[in-house]
Parts: structure tokens; sequence; C-alpha cells
């Protein structure tokens, strides 16, 4: 490990403790305290690139303030535009940040963006309250007013994520200040049950990084090896990635339990990232509170299990990284410019890439991510809904198999970074996966397969194994 990715380790398990001490305390101390965590973090890990953090808040919130009806793509412009002259910053002849502050940089991106979408959601809600005369109750989501710039500060600077997400709106975090009875909310057991597989995930995180370090993949030697080595070397690669990132968002989503962050009733059927989608009564005491079963699926990361067996390509997605790829289905994917699933896929994917970094293989990966989604939608609606069902099982083993690798193939570009060590290893197995996915597309085509928006009616595989097993 890093000297940098130890300091990440610490700062999530000593979140864990800070959580505790944070749970039960007033909505005062919550907000100022919270924020006074992260912002020590911050000054600690990024020194004097700190600044960096607070321009972009100072500008979100003039922006904020000026034009609150259209506040949501100035804040996207405005902050994706930062994020640009911040990565430039070498090019420039000036300090280059840390990578602290680049994570720091990051999760503020998108919860700046987040926010100014509820407070224009909010101007909307009021302007329209305003036209018709009519005064609804509470909607569920809204906030109750423009949070102010000490506000901001303190969402924007909350320790819970601030390095390593989850991603969480501000409805979420102002939800968390004002529990009636933080107490009620349960937090050892539901942090155990979360716990536990990450020692082991770390252990094969070391154990299977140093077997096969990625370093080699850089070296000449390496490319002298038989083509089925070279091919093989991706499984490692990637698996020793999902492992590292299993355990720091498993380690993150404890932080948050700790303090009973993003804790809502179960009846509330509340999404990673977006938070509840149903409305739940308020608990009038105690008692009933405690009576009431809750979970943390808002500040829900991953799901690993169904990261590694889910079926397809598409649903692979859904389960890594939750809660930023419900920011992105939220503030990109419906607000493309295209109506093409691919193509809507293709600009969300540019925009990741872009949110990531600047180096090439990101855009790489990211964006053959696409044409697996339209392979894997028009061989399988072409072919899938004719076969028996032993045969539809089959199929579903197969595609599993090959989503695997085709993430393999696509972990090496995110990993390598660079355009010449990408594209020289995916040249030495013969851009296996970009061709394979090339024929699928061509075959479902030949065939007459629908596109992936509309299969919808058709029998789907979410998994290959019960939904209770996929839960657990």
């Amino acid at each position: 490990m890093s000297p940098e990715e130890w300091t990440y380790l610490v700062v999530l398990l000593i979140s864990i403790p800070i959580g505790f001490l944070f749970k039960k305390a007033g909505p005062g101390l919550k907000r100022w305290g919270a924020a006074a965590v992260g912002l020590g973090l911050t000054l600690f890990t990024c020194g004097p690139h700190t600044l960096h953090s607070l321009i972009t808040i100072l500008g979100t919130w003039a922006l904020i303030q000026a034009q609150p009806c259209s506040c949501h793509a100035l804040a996207l412009a405005w902050t994706f535009s930062y994020l640009l002259f911040f990565r430039a910053l070498s090019l420039l002849g000036l300090p280059t940040p840390t990578p602290f502050t680049n994570a720091v940089q990051l999760l503020l991106t998108l919860k700046l963006v987040s926010l100014a979408s509820e407070v224009q959601d909010l101007h909307l809600a009021q302007r329209k309250e305003m036209a018709t005369g009519f005064s609804k109750g509470p909607t569920l989501g809204l906030l109750p007013d423009v949070p102010s710039l000490m506000e901001t500060l303190s969402y924007s600077y909350c320790y819970v994520g601030i390095m390593t997400g989850p991603f969480f709106r501000y409805r979420t975090y102002l939800d968390w200040l004002e529990q009636p009875f933080p107490g009620a909310v349960p937090s050892l057991r539901p942090l155990l049950r979360r716990a536990w597989p990450a020692p082991l995930f770390g252990l094969l995180f070391l154990l299977s990084s140093h077997l096969f370090p990625l370093e080699a993949v850089r070296e000449d030697a390496f490319y002298a090896r038989p083509l089925p080595a070279r091919l093989f070397y991706m499984i490692p690669v990637f698996f020793a990635f999902r492992m590292r990132f299993y355990v720091a968002w498993i380690a993150a989503e404890c932080g948050c339990i700790a303090a009973g962050f993003g804790a809502y009733p179960v009846a509330a059927k509340a999404r990673a990232g977006g938070g509840p989608t149903l409305q739940c009564p308020t608990p009038s005491s105690p008692e009933k509170a405690a009576a009431l079963e809750y979970d943390y699926e808002t500040i829900r990361n991953i799901d690993c299990y169904s990261t590694d067996f889910c079926v397809r390509v598409r649903d692979g997605m859904r389960y890594w990284n939750m809660t930023v790829q419900w920011w992105l289905a939220q503030y990109v994917y419906k607000s493309a410019p295209v109506r093409s699933y691919v193509l809507r896929s293709a600009w969300t994917m540019l925009m990741s890439a872009y949110w990531h970094g600047l180096h090439p293989g990101y855009y790489l990966s990211f964006l053959t991510i696409p044409l697996c989604l339209a392979a894997e939608g028009r061989l399988e609606s072409a072919l899938r809904g004719r076969l028996s069902p032993g045969g539809q099982k089959a199929w579903d083993w197969v595609h599993w198999f090959m989503k695997m690798r085709a993430y393999d193939y696509m972990c090496m570009g995110f990993v390598l970074l660079s355009l010449w060590d990408t594209l020289r290893y995916w040249a030495s197995i013969y851009f296996c996966v970009h061709l394979v996915a090339l024929v699928a597309l061509g075959l479902g085509l030949a065939l007459g397969g629908g596109s992936p928006s509309q299969r919808k009616a058709a029998p789907q595989a979410s998994g290959l194994t019960p939904e209770k097993l996929r839960e657990e």
C-alpha cells in the first residue's frame, strides 16, 4: 500500500468512532462539529490547496443566489470548468494539488451540483405555488429553504464521505441533523453486519496485488509472455482493484452508519444517493421511533455480491459506486442531448471519464462501455428469448463470464491511465473485447435484435442466484 492509501484508510477508520460521538448530538453540534472535523481533515491532507474547494463553494453559492431558477446548469458548468483548471495547474506553472485535494474536489463537485439542483427545485415549486395560490404540504425531498453561505460550507466540509464518498444530497444531510430521536436509530449491529467482509477483502487485495503487480504490465518483459498469460493477467488486476474499493467503500459506509447518517425507515424505500422515495410520518416518541425498522440504503455505495455476480454489463454499473451512479443518472443521463439509450450512456460515460480526470485511459475505458451495452442488448434481444429455460440459464452463465472479462479489459485502461500503456496492453491481446463486442453487435443486428431501451418487456436475468441470496 502506498502512503496515500494508508492515509485514506486512517481517515476512514477514525470516522467510525467520530460517528458514534456525533450520533446523539443536537443539530447545532452535528452541523458545526462535523464541518470542523471535515475542514480539519482537509487542511491536514491538502494544506494550502484547500483554497480550491473554498473557491468552488463560494462560486456555486454566488450562482445560487444570483440565478436560483437556473442554478443547476450554471453550477454544473462552473464546477466542471473549475475541474479543468484544477487539473491544468501544473501546465500553468502553479503548484500541483495533492491526491487528497483531488479526492475532496471530486466529491465536492457532486455535492454542489446536487445542492444547486435542490435549490432550483425549491424555487420552481415556490413559483408554482405563488402562481396557483394553492399551498401544498411538505413535498418529499424538497428543501425547506435556501441554505445560507455558512450552511453551504457546513454541508460541503462535513467529514462524512469527504474524500471517498458516499455522495449524499443536502436533503439527506438535513435529515441527519434533524433526526427526531437519533438514539432510537440502530448503528452498532448494522455496522457489524456491513463491516465483517472488509478484513477478508483487504487480505485478498494485499495478496493479489503482491502476486500480480500492475507495474509488471508496463515492463517490456511482460510482452514476451505467451498470449494466454497476457490475457489472464487482467483478471487478477481487476480483482485487486475491486477488493481495494470494496474495503474503502465498506469502511466509508460504516462511518455513516456509526453516525446514524442516511438512516431511514425501510418503508421509505430509500435509494442509494437519492434517499427516500416514499413519504413516512415522523415518529412522535422514542418508543415509536425504536419500533421502526431502518436501513442505510441511502448511503450504500457498493453491492459487492451483485457487482461480481450480476449477469449484464448494464447491471454491473448499477451496483458499483452506487451513489455516484445515481448522481450521473439524475444529473447527466436524464439531461443528455440525445434520446438513444446507447448514445445517452456514451454521453454519461464521457462526463464520468472527465469527472475522474484527464488521463486517456479513463476515456478509453469508459467509452468502451456503450459498445458493450449495445452489443449485449442487441444480441440478448435477438437470441435469449428463443432458448429453452435450460438454454437461458446456460446463456446467462456465458453472459456473466463475458461481462466479467469486459470489465477486466476496461479496468486495464482505468489503472494504466496513459494512452501508450493502455493501447499497448490491449493490442497485445488483439483488442479482443472490442472485437467480440463488434461481432456480437453485428450478429444481433443481423438477427433483428432490438435496442437495449426496447427490452423492458422481455424476460430478463438479473443474477445467477435467488434474490434473497443476492441481497445478502
